[in-house]
């Protein structure tokens, strides 16, 4: 009942309250953004969500659209920077992902949506990380997030799938505070975020 029910009302009546609560920090940081770095304000992307639906996640821009000699983007980590990197450290930049919530393409907790590329990668195991939505916090975020290996993510986000519950989420949730508090795990030694997933690390 928790799972089909409780959680999708719970997750949409939240988001609706917290885009009320928050719409002043959010018009405040697409202002920076705009002033500081220009269009576009918000970053959209396609990623996996439940049974691996392709939907558009929602992030506030936190790199620069800076190139090199050939036109080619320059590594992510030469790219954020000034606001972005402040941004990012104070996870601002999930904030949008509300939406995401609000439209039922997210739940406030679960695996974390990553890249489209990943799905054909997955071993049989890692799959099941698309049996729930994917979510703006997870297990593994509050484990480690970007600083743990593909192995211990994939890991956590399996454990959390078999052991999903209300108490559960409640407990993902007030640790995930914590995090955010510390700004711990956000990025892994020598990235912006993490390195890529290759099918083995």
């Amino acid at each position: 009942m928790y799972k089909s029910f409780f959680k999708p009302l719970f997750d949409k009546l939240l988001a609706l309250i917290l885009i009320i609560v928050f719409s002043p920090i959010m018009i405040i940081t697409a202002i920076l953004i705009y002033l500081k770095m220009g269009r576009p304000i918000i970053f959209t992307q396609d990623r996996p969500g439940y049974k691996g639906k392709i939907f558009k996640i929602y992030k506030f821009r936190t790199m620069t659209n800076e190139t090199d000699e050939n036109g080619n983007l320059l590594p992510d980590e030469n790219r954020l920077k000034g606001i972005g990197k402040v941004i990012r450290s104070l996870s601002l930049d999930e904030l949008p992902q509300l939406f995401n919530v609000l439209k039922g393409d997210m739940s406030f907790v679960g695996p974390r949506p990553l890249l489209v590329e990943y799905l054909e990668l997955y071993n049989e195991e890692q799959k099941k990380r698309h049996d729930v939505l994917p979510g703006i916090t997870g297990w593994a975020q509050v484990n480690g997030r970007n600083a743990i290996s593909w192995e211990q993510k994939f890991k956590y986000d399996v454990e959390y799938v078999k052991k999903q519950s209300f108490l559960f989420d409640l407990k993902i949730l007030f640790l995930t505070a914590l995090k955010v508090f510390k700004r711990e795990g956000i990025s892994q030694a020598g990235n912006a975020t993490m390195e890529k997933f290759n099918g083995k690390n």
